[in-house]
């Protein structure tokens, strides 16, 4: 079986520790680690988590470069980005929302992983992207939360 590719906003990253995210997050970092997933990581993830303070940092630094896949700018994400501003589904403020489902959809990443429920992980923005993706002819992509995503067997 193929491992899923999934691509993690820095929500998630972040969400290791905020109580009321921490639980699913440090999971699904695990299962990273444990090779159930590989991590798709852009700049813009990059970027943000190089801003956030370093335990944040130190959650992306802890996971193995072998369970990473750094996903190199194509010129792709900047036309699908500006095709989800274009169709409102965010708006300018939230470029970089759009970039990361850009950057995921170019790749091609079997799903989309964040705990930002106003404009990513959210019924009418899935659909928006997902509407923009299929005009566009970029393939369906999974967006979930963490929560969604994580096996819950213990």
């Amino acid at each position: 079986m193929k491992t899923p590719r999934i691509y993690l906003d820095t929500s998630v990253f972040g969400g290791c520790f905020d109580e009321e995210f921490a639980k699913e997050s440090l999971r699904l970092i695990e299962e990273i680690k444990a090779g159930r997933f590989m991590l798709l990581i852009s700049k813009a993830v990059v970027a943000e988590v190089d801003r956030a303070p370093a335990v944040v940092q130190q959650v992306l630094a802890d996971i193995p470069e072998d369970c990473i896949e750094r996903l190199a700018p194509e010129p792709a994400v900047q036309v699908l980005m500006q095709a989800y501003l274009d169709a409102r589904i965010v708006g300018p403020a939230s470029a970089t929302d759009a970039e990361h489902i850009a950057v995921a959809t170019v790749a091609r990443a079997d799903m989309i992983v964040s705990w930002n429920f106003k404009h990513i992980v959210h019924y009418e923005k899935i659909e928006g992207y997902l509407s923009v993706n299929r005009q566009l002819r970029y393939g369906a992509i999974g967006i979930y939360s963490p929560k969604e995503v994580v096996d819950h067997e213990d």
